[in-house]
């Protein structure tokens, strides 16, 4: 039950703040703070961290966390198969795994998106878990990456990971070998030249036209 919580507590912790995060970092607190789970402590540390901060800031420092780095993203895939086409079928193996279990995740959301795969966890403990570990490795480097950063995010991928089981050496060499090389590219055609692009261009004012929650 206390991994459910926290699990569900770090999926709506990295989603884009708006108005409404005030009364979010209230319901955290007021979920987490009875169970003295210590998985819980670097969620609420993180609470801490951004209590009081402006909506808007908060939303700037997000995008600016999340959106404008390729080791800092937020969808795991983008981690493990970049901008190549093997990523089209580990998204479909995703949704596949979603609706084995009568789960539908919004249709306007990837389904690697990793808040989307904690509430799955949160809700379907064993085949959520199972997900998580699958993509451990790109949860370990954006871990890795946000520590970097100096990001108060990083405490929530720290719980997040104090959640799942032990990674073992094979793990964090995949998890290394990923941090220092970045996301794969692809060529296209004969003697196209590898270009590693960001995951998505800089968001323009107004509403996201990838659906990311807000």
């Amino acid at each position: 039950m206390n991994r459910a919580a926290v699990l569900q507590a770090a999926s709506l912790l990295l989603g884009h703040p708006d108005e409404s995060w005030p009364g979010l970092l209230d319901s955290v607190r007021g979920a987490l703070t009875p169970l003295g789970a210590p998985e819980a402590a670097p969620l609420l540390r993180f609470c801490d961290a951004v209590d009081g901060m402006p909506a808007l800031e908060l939303s700037a420092r997000y995008v600016a966390t999340f959106d404008r780095s390729r080791r800092r993203c937020l969808y795991l895939t983008y981690c493990t198969d970049g901008d190549t086409r093997r990523r089209g079928t580990s998204l479909a193996a995703i949704k596949s795994r979603y609706r084995a279990e009568g789960w539908q995740p919004p249709d306007d959301e990837l389904p690697d998106f990793l808040p989307l795969l904690l509430e799955f966890a949160a809700r379907c403990p064993g085949p959520g878990t199972a997900l998580l570990i699958e993509h451990r490795a790109a949860v370990e480097v954006l871990r890795y990456a946000l520590g970097s950063y100096l990001s108060p995010y990083a405490d929530v991928l720290r719980a997040v990971c104090d959640c799942l089981p032990g990674a073992g050496p094979s793990c964090h060499e995949e998890a290394l070998r990923l941090a220092r090389s970045g996301p794969p590219a692809e060529s296209v055609g004969a003697g196209a030249q590898l270009v590693a692009l960001d995951p998505f261009p800089v968001r323009p004012a107004g509403p996201d036209p990838r659906g990311a929650r807000r």
